[in-house]
């Protein structure tokens, strides 16, 4: 894997290795409340994180939240496997959180956009913030939205997926006969669901070329971009979706 360059260091000389106030009480709102992690996000925008250099590949044990360190760039900076199989930067708000970690990770300090963008450079998927724990993880598209420097609204807001979403997919399965109706709701599994109405009577073999034309479509319509995972569900157009 080919390393990114990290950030110059020479804008942080004085940094004492405290976080900075608006990220420790965002961070404690999204302990409290998961559905606060667009707080950390606006908070990372503003605030400087230490992002942890390895010598070598060293295993972290796993600790509550489950992850541990797959793999470095030729920097030295690691990059985490979480539950779902994705990868991490790791990033911490203070050297404290870092030395819970592991105390052999040298800190880099950083802004957070910048983090975000290397991250994004060397491929991986998401961010953590703090992951010895309360860890917060920073979902794809909100990762994209804080590398450009753009604002960044979850998919699912006050218990349901935002309205222009669902006007994405329409337009996007406009031209897919089978399907009757689409609408997006909150997932099971993911955090967006795709619920298609279909036409009765598809047969397994016509069935599975539907839905890789749905999933053709979403991917052209870019929906990952502004979802963080998704799920299909099917009914038929004579149930209610």
């Amino acid at each position: 894997m080919s390393g990114r360059a990290l950030p110059p260091t020479s804008g942080f000389a004085d940094d004492d290795g405290r976080a900075a106030p608006a990220l420790v009480r965002a961070l404690a709102r999204a302990a409290a409340d998961g559905a606060r992690v667009v707080d950390v996000v606006a908070a990372l925008a503003e605030a400087r994180v230490l992002v942890p250099v390895l010598a070598e590949a060293e295993v972290v044990e796993k600790g509550a939240e489950g992850l541990a360190v797959d793999r470095t760039a030729s920097t030295g900076v690691v990059a985490l496997r979480t539950p779902d199989g994705r990868t991490a930067l790791p990033v911490f708000s203070d050297v404290a959180a870092m030395a819970a970690w592991h105390r052999g990770a040298r800190p880099v300090p950083a802004e957070g956009p910048r983090a975000a963008a290397s991250a994004l450079q060397e491929g991986w998927e998401v961010l953590v913030v703090d992951p010895a724990g309360p860890a917060v993880v920073v979902p794809h598209p909100a990762l994209r939205a804080l590398a450009s420097g753009r604002p960044w609204t979850p998919a699912v807001v006050d218990g349901g997926v935002r309205r222009e979403l669902s006007d994405v997919v329409a337009t996007a399965l406009a031209d897919v006969e089978e399907v009757r109706r689409a609408h997006l709701e909150p997932g099971r599994r993911a955090e967006v669901a795709v619920v298609l109405a279909l036409r009765p009577g598809l047969d397994r073999a016509r069935l599975d070329a539907v839905l890789a034309r749905v999933g053709e479509r979403l991917a052209e319509a870019e929906l990952a971009a502004q979802v963080d995972t998704l799920e299909v569900r099917v009914v038929t157009a004579t149930a209610r979706p």
